[in-house]
């Protein structure tokens, strides 16, 4: 069996440089901690804490509940299955204040690495700490930690708003859940934005309700008779079916009154009558991607990469012409 000393020699380091890394408890440079990582790999080398223990890596979301982020969890348990590594799960309740919390629950366990759905890189406080080798999913890569995993959202944002306008939608209202508790969501407004104004049409300012619940008793009357929009955008398909409900309360059809469109392309948005108009992302392929990652970073000391994986706008009868 290999011994921490030949992995230092391997690497290139002292005893206690080795040592450090390995146990994640000291400073060292990104070129050491892949040297280190690199030769511990080749040599086949497990630290004694670790001997007979299963390895684990640490994953937070945002809501187990929502289909996107079960999905991508169940593609990155798969993915860690046929690796050998357990999955630890916490969920932030889209509250960037439980974010830290969540994850210095999550090292307890000493995790092999982590994967991370914030609410926002730029001002997450989880990501202050320092952390085993770690993927954002679903989050633009920040410059301390450049491992991401993304779909264009700014991009799909765009894109749906340009399919209304040609559609003949020129006064669109975008629903969403708060900003602070989704940079998804803010980017998919911008992209809204972006399309607005290459159209040369005024855009509304956004609608911002909280992710947490409440979907099935949205009240849209006070937007509705003030603003009256042709089409909605929702940040989100739970959201545009939240949507679709309560323009039902009022007395209003999807799409003969009004046009709806969200984002994710969930399973349920297939099965509605008419099936939702929305831009497909590939959440499962992003979980098993962002999984990959990870173990190639922690196992084979491989650099941190930005991978954008490709969404789709699925055309669903929810939007009309006009």
């Amino acid at each position: 069996m290999a011994t921490l000393q030949q992995v230092a020699f391997r690497a290139g380091c002292s005893l206690a440089t080795a040592s450090r890394v390995l146990n994640r408890n000291g400073p060292a440079s990104d070129l050491m901690v892949r040297r280190v990582r690199r030769a511990a790999a080749e040599l086949g080398y497990h630290s004694a804490g670790r001997l007979g223990r299963r390895p684990v890596v640490g994953v937070l979301i945002p809501s187990i509940t929502n289909p996107v982020f079960a999905s991508s969890l169940s593609s990155i348990q798969n993915r860690m299955l046929v690796a050998g590594h357990g999955v630890l799960i916490a969920q932030s309740n889209y509250d960037p204040a439980r974010e830290a919390d969540a994850v210095a629950a999550l090292l307890n366990d000493r995790p092999t690495g982590l994967i991370l759905t914030v609410c926002d890189p730029s001002t997450s406080e989880a990501l202050l700490a320092r952390l085993p080798p770690t993927v954002l999913l679903n989050n633009l890569p920040t410059a301390q930690f450049p491992a991401a995993v993304t779909a264009d959202n700014r991009g799909a944002g765009r894109k749906l708003t340009t399919f209304l306008t040609s559609m003949g939608h020129r006064h669109i209202l975008f629903l969403s859940g708060n900003f602070a508790a989704s940079d998804r969501a803010r980017l998919r407004y911008q992209g809204y934005l972006d399309a607005m104004a290459e159209n040369g049409l005024t855009p509304l300012d956004a609608i911002q309700i909280s992710f947490v619940g409440g979907y099935d008793q949205l009240d849209l009357s006070t937007a509705m008779n003030s603003l009256s929009p042709t089409a909605i955008i929702a940040s989100n398909d739970l959201l545009a079916l939240g949507v679709i409900g309560a323009l039902k309360r009022e007395g209003l059809s999807v799409p003969g009154d009004v046009s709806v469109a969200g984002f994710d392309g969930i399973a349920i948005g297939r099965l509605i009558d008419p099936p939702l108009t929305t831009i497909e992302m590939p959440d499962a392929s992003m979980g098993a991607t962002a999984a990959s990652l990870l173990l190639d970073m922690a196992e084979n000391a491989a650099p941190a990469r930005h991978l954008d994986v490709a969404y789709t706008l699925r055309r669903g009868g929810t939007v009309r012409a006009i």
